[in-house]
């Protein structure tokens, strides 16, 4: 089952950043783009844990 994250529990699962942060990495392409609904941001769980795995693999 697909899990979302909030922003609320984004920020939780990269080290309690500050919002200005995350959607600082947003813009530079360091986070995948969220999904919109009903005027909310989501996360999908799945494609966070394999974007930040990519950029892990990418500075080795």
């Amino acid at each position: 089952m697909q899990r979302f994250l909030t922003l609320t529990e984004l920020r939780a699962k990269l080290g309690n950043r500050s919002r200005s942060a995350i959607y600082n990495d947003l813009e530079a392409g360091r986070l995948p783009q969220p999904i919109k609904l009903g005027g909310r941001l989501y996360w999908p769980e799945n494609e966070l844990d394999a974007h930040l795995q990519s950029l892990r693999e990418e500075a080795a």
